[in-house]
């Protein structure tokens, strides 16, 4: 199992089954009567395919969010909500920020990834541990 009350990160190449990992967490925590959540930033998630791995699906909190600023809102709201056991954000890659999405082609972009997620990490992990989620 996972511990809870931690930020797991599943890193590995492209293809290499970080999703289909993540997807079995969630499967395993629903069998263990939680409640789960996933954020689909890549806008890919295949409720069929989760269903296969075990996922109950209309058990399941899917958001698709439209930047990483709402995606990490999202996931910050429910942490503190305490609402959901588990939550997979697919993929931190995806989590594009505002600013990059709305900005002009050869805006000067560099670090606006990094930044969003050394904020969202500072402002989640206390929140995370309190809520044991």
């Amino acid at each position: 199992g996972y511990p809870r009350g931690r930020i797991i990160e599943i890193y590995g190449p492209e293809s290499s089954g970080k999703t289909t990992l993540a997807i079995h967490a969630i499967a395993e925590a629903q069998k263990a009567g939680g409640l789960a959540a996933i954020i689909d930033a890549e806008h890919a998630f295949d409720r069929t395919y989760a269903e296969k791995l075990g996922v109950n699906v209309d058990n399941l909190w899917i958001a698709q969010p439209d930047n990483g600023e709402q995606a990490l809102e999202i996931a910050e709201q429910l942490i503190r909500s305490s609402a959901v056991d588990i939550i997979v954000i697919d993929s931190v890659a995806a989590l594009t920020p505002k600013a990059e999405i709305e900005g002009e082609m050869g805006d000067n972009k560099v670090g606006l990834h990094a930044r969003l997620m050394s904020q969202a990490l500072r402002m989640m992990t206390g929140a995370i541990s309190k809520s044991n989620t």
